[in-house]
């Protein structure tokens, strides 16, 4: 084959073969670049559906865009039929030739598995699955990019069933127990595979070994291996329990997606650069984990849950500042409040290893707080106390709550960390008091709660005008009731802003103030730059607080880096595992990146949590809209809108998708509607903008997006990356220009 020309390529040499087949290095005539051509064996297509199965598969591959996996450009055949792939050809070293001469420094091995898991979290991101993960299928180029081969090969041999001789799917010593005994396979396949691979980089050898396959499937699915530190002393402790970890027969127990691993590596990795670890003998422990529970109010009258909840999320903000903590964030702590479970139980559920619980109650000027530290594996107190104090004491109590976790849990205390623990915002108990009833009315998330929030935040300002986190208060809720559509841009966005700079010239270093700020640079400032500096300086100042997180992953799918964007929104949903908002929102990262599918695994496993959040409804109806399933998508926005009490933008698109589906009487129903309600209430231009394009009435539409650029509505820059094409701004001159002119072309 050397010197033949296939297609539009010239083969210049044969660079290896394997079970998947024979790769040639080539020349592609047309381009005039170095590509790399895989020949499949013949019996892995000979069937033609098994051959249309894998096409599609390998189209879904080459559309992973990341520099941890191989670039497919295109899938042709001979004449004869032999199908082969035309990819990246890359100057490196095949890992499994890396391992042949020994085991792996442990840096090394750990920066290998920390790409190969990036690359993985693109893909299962994507809904795919690569089943065939081991040292084969991994290069390592001369510059030291992990690249990741072979997607959608494993799932082409697995859906032909290879039963062949010394045929398997995969390598059979890389494979997961549920892959090995012929079951279906998720993410946390990969993951099994990872933590062999890890196993084998770091001792030289693989965890289950064996004379023939059998053997092997059975201590696969029935033994447990040796331990890594038995076999290489020298390796730390912390990283045996990642390897054990991701290794786990349970599935349960196991890593439950690639960004889960990826914390836990990057967090050792940053301990070895420091020179905390050491080796085996390292008391430091992977990063430990908590959930901070709302305290229980023991006051006579039942009146100060407030003061309770507000007391737990001073905590868990505290807590937040700690690298080397993993903390559980609010919304999904505070979710078992009133419920009658065993801590052990919460935290299985919220994937942790201890819990902090307590009481408050208040008497006048006196307060009694206690306070217990629970390891959930077997429901010992590591700690507990009892607080009689002063209530002018408050703050000294929560900061020796936090020290006290941090010296129980052996958490290491970085440079700054301690002072962003100890940080007192206010001294003036009066105005702390207010903050806390501004606090509790706005997680409520509605109109009427909003306006009793900024009411406390404002007299916590004239207790002391120097509060910055009730500058941020008010900011956060100008800024959240403008987003979704209770209030015009044009007059909550700069109001919020003003907040949140008074709030950072106070303390420049609140981290959700600045992810904040730059969400106003973004929805209504439309300055990408500016709130692209403001949403990284808010994840160094506080990488574990899955709001910011969340944030990032907004910005990131506005600049259209979908990829990266649902990997944020994973790490959010990581933090905060059973909040319903970050849940949805990672559906609606999905379709952005125009994922519809594992956008409606998302949206409907966040309904399986909370049936009733119209949000979950309203993006589903998206997701369904993207797929052309206009029925199933109307019925979702319905749901959306029953549920909704009022909020304008389900009820803007269900119109819209009336109008569409020609069911124009229910469609001007609701176009009355809104009409009336917008002639005492704010309900955003660019949904009448929507409705009238959809009525074919392009001028009208036009009127109505022109007001939308003038007030900055906050939903416009979605316009511009949405893959939706009913929701993209017709590509006319007059929209067009009228863009331009706002800036947003």
């Amino acid at each position: 084959m050397i010197g033949q020309t296939i297609s539009h390529y010239k083969i210049l040499e044969k660079l290896g073969e394997g079970g998947m087949g024979v790769v040639y290095k080539a020349t592609d005539l047309k381009l005039d670049r170095t590509v790399a051509l895989k020949f499949l064996p013949p019996d892995l297509t000979r069937d033609p559906r098994a051959k249309k199965r894998f096409v599609n598969e390998a189209k879904t591959a080459s559309a992973l865009q990341h520099h941890n996996i191989c670039t497919i450009h295109e899938i042709d055949e001979t004449r004869d039929g032999h199908l082969f792939i035309s990819m990246d050809c890359y100057e490196g070293e095949m890992l499994k030739e890396m391992i042949v001469k020994g085991p792996l420094p442990v840096q090394e091995a750990i920066d290998i598995i920390i790409q190969v898991a990036e690359g993985l979290s693109e893909a299962h991101a994507a809904g795919m699955v690569h089943r065939d993960i081991k040292p084969a299928n991994i290069m390592v180029t001369r510059n030291g990019v992990v690249k990741i081969l072979d997607f959608g090969l494993a799932k082409l041999a697995g859906q032909i069933r290879i039963t062949k001789t010394g045929m398997t799917v995969g390598t059979v010593a890389y494979m997961s127990p549920e892959q090995a005994q012929g079951v279906e396979v998720d993410r946390r396949t990969d993951i099994w595979a990872l933590g062999v691979m890890l196993y084998e980089m770091l001792t030289g050898q693989l965890p289950f070994k064996g004379e023939h396959e059998q053997a092997v499937v059975y201590r696969i699915i029935n033994e447990e291996p040796e331990t890594v530190t038995g076999l290489r002393g020298s390796v730390p402790m912390a990283l045996e329990r990642i390897v054990s970890k991701a290794i786990a027969k349970d599935l349960n127990e196991r890593y439950q997606n690639s960004i889960e691993i990826l914390i836990a590596l990057r967090s050792l990795s940053k301990e070895l650069e420091s020179g905390v670890l050491k080796g085996q003998n390292s008391k430091t422990k992977v990063v430990p984990s908590i959930a901070v529970l709302p305290f229980v109010d023991m006051s006579p009258q039942k009146d100060h849950e407030y003061f309770c909840e507000g007391i737990a999320e001073e905590l868990i903000n505290a807590l937040t500042h700690l690298q080397d903590l993993h903390v559980v964030a609010r919304t999904s702590a505070f979710s078992f409040k009133d419920k009658s479970l065993d801590v052990r139980e919460i935290g299985k559920k919220l994937n942790v290893e201890h819990v902090l619980e307590g009481s408050v109650r208040k008497a006048g000027d006196k307060v009694r707080i206690t306070a217990q530290l629970v390891n959930v594996v077997d429901g010992y107190q590591l700690w507990s106390e009892k607080y009689d104090r002063d209530m002018e004491d408050i703050f000294a109590i929560q900061e020796e709550i936090s020290l006290t976790i941090a010296d129980n849990l052996k958490v290491k205390l970085w440079r700054g960390e301690k002072t962003a623990i100890l940080k007192r915002y206010t001294d003036n108990l009066e105005a702390y008091n207010l903050y806390l009833k501004g606090i509790y009315f706005s997680r409520m998330y509605t109109a009427e709660r909003f306006r009793e929030a900024i009411e406390y935040f404002e007299r916590a300002l004239d207790k002391d005008p120097n509060y910055a986190l009730a500058y941020y208060g008010l900011a956060e809720v100008f800024y959240t009731m403008s987003y979704w559509g209770n209030v015009a841009p044009n007059k909550a966005y700069p109001t919020a802003k003003a907040y949140v700079k008074k709030a950072l010239e106070l303390d420049d270093t609140l981290g959700d103030a600045h992810a904040a700020l730059g969400l106003v640079y973004a929805f209504y400032d439309w300055n990408w730059k500016l709130a692209e500096g403001e949403l990284k300086q808010a994840l160094q100042l506080n990488p574990n607080s899955a709001i910011i997180n969340m944030s990032h992953s907004w910005f990131l799918s506005l600049t259209e880096r979908h990829g990266e964007a649902i990997i944020e929104a994973k790490r959010a949903q990581v933090l905060d595992p059973l909040s319903d908002f970050v849940n949805a929102h990672v559906g609606l990262a999905c379709i952005w990146g125009n994922q519809y599918d594992t956008a409606i695994k998302e949206l409907q496993m966040t309904l399986t949590m909370n049936p009733n959040f119209y949000l979950a409804n309203y993006y589903l109806g998206l997701a369904y809209q993207g797929k052309s399933m206009t029925e199933e998508a109307i019925a979702q926005f319905e749901k959306a809108v029953d549920l909704g009490s009022g909020t304008p933008w389900p009820e803007m698109i269900l119109a819209t998708s009336y109008f569409e589906s020609g069911n124009k009487a229910r469609g001007e129903k609701l176009l009355e509607s809104l009409k009336r309600r917008a002639k005492h209430e704010y309900i955003p231009p660019l949904g009448f903008f929507y409705i009238h394009l959809a009525r074919g009435e392009a001028d009208k539409a036009l009127d109505w997006l022109e007001k939308a650029c003038e007030q900055h509505d906050s939903f416009l820059p979605w316009c511009s990356v949405i893959p939706i094409d009913r929701y993209r701004i017709p590509d006319e001159p007059g929209f067009k220009a009228l863009l331009r002119k706002a800036g947003l072309r």
